[in-house]
């Protein structure tokens, strides 16, 4: 069925479809309306979820964990402030192997205090042990909630598939929805092993676990995070094969002939697209990488891109406040080190706090890095693009 859906929209619509057996959130802004409409859901008797408002977003998660040790399939939203609040308890769900998966909408971190769009929420809790998917629009995001709770309860790891604030979470677009009946056949029933609500069988979670036990326990989780890309691969497979909708863990485009390539993750891809397209029609040999699973990192995948062209430009709308430029910058050089050939990288930061990125912005960082193909040089390798006074 074709629908006219916001980001937000179909996010909850994802969740409808899936059905939940708990979900326990917070509001907060741009995510709020993802859990306002799936309550509204609740209350016309269109899932049969338990919903569970809680006070504060840290309560939210926990009671997500909660559900989820019981055998619950278990789904939240958030944003900004609303993760980092629950930071603390993203590292509890991991270490105990529960599939929450959350509906997430990106917003800049506080302070000054903004509502918009950059990617330092997300990327701020990308060591926590949760897969995260940044998708480039609203049909994409649907389709990675569905994705995200068969990934998630597969892997015994939790996920959250991100959204841009704003630019996704409110942007309408055209988006075509899966029947109704097609999602839970897709999912499955949840198998649970082990639950707390197994009283024939008890078992304990989250006991202290000292020197003697706690490195092979967390060298377990390590395991589960390194083996889980196949898990995501299998998953989006087997949904394009059946509503014929194929995702890759990294997408190239007009890569097959680029000379320079822009990285981008979320919605700068999309627009990042426009701008080789213009270029392509002036002969211009540009081409885009699209990091879309940023956690874990697809060393492999991204390798492959990267060593097919001779510069990047590495577009991060976050910083790492390290001296040392953003987030896919860092680790974009830290895969290369070892390998035979190195692009060209320089890095751009940019978008903090929902400012906006052009067409034509982008096509001037392309330009800039035609011109350091030339010169074979890069002056400054970390720039904070748009910033006035640069």
């Amino acid at each position: 069925m074709i629908v006219a859906r916001t980001g937000n929209e179909a996010m909850a619509e994802a969740m409808r479809q899936i059905n939940p057996d708990v979900v326990a959130a917070y509001p907060i802004t741009p995510a709020t309306e993802v859990v306002q409409l799936f309550a509204k859901f609740v209350s016309d008797g269109k899932v049969d979820t338990e919903f569970v408002p809680v006070e504060s977003e840290h309560s939210a998660i926990s009671a997500c964990c909660g559900a989820s040790a019981a055998g619950a399939r278990v789904m939240t939203s958030t944003s900004s402030q609303g993760l980092a609040l629950m930071h603390e308890i993203l590292y509890i769900a991991a270490g105990l192997r529960l599939p929450i998966v959350i509906c997430f909408v990106n917003r800049s971190l506080s302070s000054p205090i903004n509502i918009h769009c950059d990617h330092s929420d997300s990327l701020g809790s990308r060591d926590s042990g949760w897969i995260q998917i940044f998708t480039e629009n609203t049909q994409e995001a649907y389709d990675s909630v569905i994705q995200a709770v068969k990934i998630a309860e597969l892997s015994l790891l939790p996920a959250m598939v991100t959204t841009d604030g704003f630019i996704i979470s409110h942007g309408m677009e055209r988006i075509e929805l899966v029947d109704d009946a097609e999602v839970p056949k897709f999912l499955g029933e949840r198998k649970v092993k082990h639950s707390l609500l197994d009283v024939e069988n008890p078992i304990t979670l989250g006991p202290l676990d000292l020197q003697d036990y706690f490195f092979e326990h967390k060298r377990s989780e390590i395991d589960a995070v390194n083996n889980v890309l196949p898990i995501i691969e299998k998953v989006q497979k087997e949904f394009g094969d059946k509503f014929g909708r194929y995702y890759p863990i990294v997408e190239e485009y007009k890569l097959e002939d680029a000379e320079v390539a822009v990285m981008a993750m979320g919605s700068t891809a999309g627009t990042a697209k426009v701008a080789v397209q213009r270029l392509r029609e002036k002969g211009k040999k540009v081409g885009l990488i699209r990091a879309r699973v940023y956690r874990p990192f697809p060393r492999l995948q991204m390798l492959q891109q990267l060593k097919k062209v001779d510069v990047v430009g590495i577009m991060d709308r976050a910083d790492t406040l390290s001296t040392l430029g953003g987030h896919l910058y860092n680790e974009c050089r830290s895969i290369l080190y070892d390998s035979e050939k190195r692009p060209l990288l320089k890095n751009f930061v940019y978008g903090l706090g929902g400012r906006d990125i052009s067409i034509e912005d982008i096509e001037s960082i392309y330009e800039n890095l035609l011109e350091l193909k030339r010169t074979g040089k890069v002056d400054k390798d970390i720039v904070y693009f748009g910033v006035r006074g640069e």
